[in-house]
């Protein structure tokens, strides 16, 4: 029998209601293929954007970054200080407190980078609330991480008005202004510009898109330029289509001197497509098609982007099971996706890591997949295009037996410990020593969640799994980050919780708390592993030291989501980990802030280590 859970995937009927509303609603929940046997969960759109949604300059103005270059006496009047802006009593347990409001709302899913021209400049970003309806907040340190500041990008005057290239489909703008965003990606290129990103959309409407825009050399992320209320620089798509909904992008500069495509940015995310003819779908209620990943590129510093280009590919050698939503489309397409990571390559090739369900008939379980990128021509003359060849596989990704949640949607997977949703998108990391690219993602393999690291010699054509990274069982392990030193020293990053009684046995409606024991009632904390010039695919276990008080789950109307990735930067022997925990308690005022115990992000600054344990 071939399949779909059908009450889980009809998308309202309204027109023109949000996607994203509609996921927050519990109207549209996570699409199931049922093959033989087996029925599993296809990828989904993120927990950040469906969290996001629960919680509620004119073009000709635009910044021409070549033609308005900053000398040095623009750059000494962004007078930036060093100095941490607010409430550092928060700053506690030894480690940083990266976001810097005084509110008691969310922060969390973190990304980090470090400035190629300045090791002391760092810049960050985080899903961020404390506005209300959940934005993407961004942060900057110019100590090496001991202080930070921070703010929120000017996205927020742009109306949505989709214009060829830079939209899937053709349908017209609402001229509104986006309500929410999500997934905050960051980014340097080689002459230290910042780049920062979200996906952006409307509650009220179906509108949703992806933004890109920079901070200009020497502003060092400490602000970003304003997405224009027309037009399309620092857009990279967007449209007002109920059978669309932009999600879950990462973003990366190529910073390689030698490389023909030096300071090149690059945009990955993912798009769900919707239909009237899928199955199960009827014209008022149209089903989920597929989830393809959607690559853009720019090669005028954030400004103006390609036509988004589907580049996820066909492969009949490792998507097997075809598209059972659409048998119109090509049966080894690879379509079920989620989780996209860009990783830009020293000979100008970019290489994209992302989670797949396209496996065959009987198999229970998903993959990680990637592909590698020929980018060339030129956005500003509409002749960019990244060329993107056949996938190849990264590793498995062990489904089966994954604990499932009810957040309101039905059950989807989880961590039953915290009562967190959680995924096993992969993350991409590059030795520049020796171009060995590595690749981490969280699986159930073990009957438990653990991180799993697989490493490709030749430029992500091929691809080796090296084993499990984290040395302990008994807990979860989720949310890995990879990155790797100046000596081929490869440093991973990932949370660690409690396990709750009979956790491998699902109930039926999935784990609630008060009905199981210790659902939302574990503890949790964030590790920092790594491995001294790991020489062979192999060699695991890492040495693994635990960088954070023991924080307790999210609760109030934080409860039920940690972010969906946390990160990590290297810079020679130095890792700078970056996560949201929930160590800090909420004043209880009148009206109450709604939290006993706050989410807030964190970072600190560690030599990889060499020994240690989870303990």
């Amino acid at each position: 029998m071939v399949g779909l859970l059908a009450s889980m995937v009809a998308i309202p009927a309204s027109a023109q209601e949000s996607p994203a509303r509609a996921l927050a609603e519990g109207k549209l929940g996570v699409a199931h293929i049922t093959v033989g046997d087996s029925t599993r969960a296809l990828p989904a759109p993120s927990g950040g954007l469906v969290d996001a949604a629960r919680f509620g300059a004119s073009p000709d103005e635009t910044r021409q970054e070549e033609a308005d270059a900053p000398n040095s006496s623009d750059i000494q009047q962004l007078s930036i200080s060093q100095g941490t802006l607010g409430c550092r009593a928060r700053n506690t347990d030894g480690n940083v407190r990266v976001n810097q409001d005084c509110t008691f709302r969310r922060q969390a899913e973190e990304s980090i980078k470090i400035n190629p021209t300045d090791p002391n400049n760092l810049i960050a970003g985080q899903n961020d609330s404390r506005i209300g309806f959940n934005h993407c907040g961004f942060d900057y340190s110019l100590d090496g991480g001991q202080h930070w500041g921070d703010g929120l990008p000017p996205y927020f005057q742009h109306l949505n008005n989709p214009t060829a290239p830079h939209s899937i489909t053709d349908m017209p703008g609402t001229f509104h202004t986006y309500d929410a965003a999500s997934d905050p990606a960051v980014a340097f290129d080689s002459a230290g510009r910042a780049f920062y990103s979200c996906v952006v959309f409307d509650l009220a409407t179906a509108a949703s898109g992806v933004f890109v825009t920079q901070a200009p050399k020497g502003a060092d992320g400490s602000f970003y330029d304003t997405v224009p209320e027309l037009g399309t620089a620092f857009v990279a798509v967007e449209d007002d289509d109920p059978l669309i909904l932009h999600d879950k992008e990462f973003i990366a500069a190529d910073q390689f001197a030698q490389s023909p495509n030096r300071d090149n940015v690059y945009v990955t995310w993912t798009v769900f497509k919707f239909s009237p003819n899928c199955l199960n779908g009827t014209p008022t209620a149209p089903a989920q098609c597929e989830s393809p990943i959607y690559g853009s590129m720019s090669t005028d510093h954030g400004v103006t982007w390609s036509a988004p280009e589907e580049i996820s590919g066909n492969n009949p050698a490792v998507c097997f099971v075809g598209n059972l939503l659409n048998p119109a489309l090509s049966p080894s397409k690879c379509d079920f996706n989620q989780g996209s990571d860009p990783q830009p390559l020293p000979n100008g090739k970019l290489a994209v890591v992302f989670n797949n369900g396209n496996t065959p008939a009987g198999n229970p379980n998903g993959q990680q997949l990637a592909v590698v990128c020929s980018p060339s021509g030129d956005s500003v003359a509409g002749t960019a295009h990244l060329n993107c060849g056949t996938p190849s596989k990264v590793g498995d990704d062990i489904l089966l037996g994954e604990p499932q949640c009810n957040f309101g949607r039905g059950p989807e997977e989880c961590v039953p410990g915290p009562w967190i949703r959680t995924n096993d998108f992969p993350r991409i990391g590059l030795d520049t020593g020796n171009n060995n690219l590595y690749a981490v993602w969280q699986d159930y393999r073990n009957h438990e969640y653990d991180i799993q690291i697989s490493r490709s010699k030749d430029g992500g054509k091929t691809w080796k799994e090296g084993g499990t990274v984290n040395p302990a069982h008994g807990a979860d392990h989720y949310f890995a980050a990879v990155d790797v030193g100046t000596d081929h020293q490869v440093a991973v990053s990932y949370y660690r919780s409690d396990r709750v009684p009979n956790e491998n046995d699902t109930p039926s409606a999935g784990f609630t708390p008060g009905q199981e024991p210790g659902v939302q009632q574990k503890q949790s904390s964030y590790i920092l592993a790594g491995k001294q010039q790991p020489d062979r695919d192999t060699d695991t276990p890492f040495a693994a030291v635990r960088i954070s008080p023991f924080f307790p789950p999210p609760d109030g109307i934080q409860a039920g989501f940690n972010g969906d990735y946390s990160g990590i930067a290297v810079r020679g022997t130095t890792a700078h980990p970056i996560w949201s925990d929930t160590r800090n308690s909420a004043v209880q005022t009148s009206p109450s802030q709604g939290v006993v115990h706050d989410e807030d992000v964190f970072t600190d600054s560690r030599s990889i280590p060499d020994q240690g344990n989870e303990n």
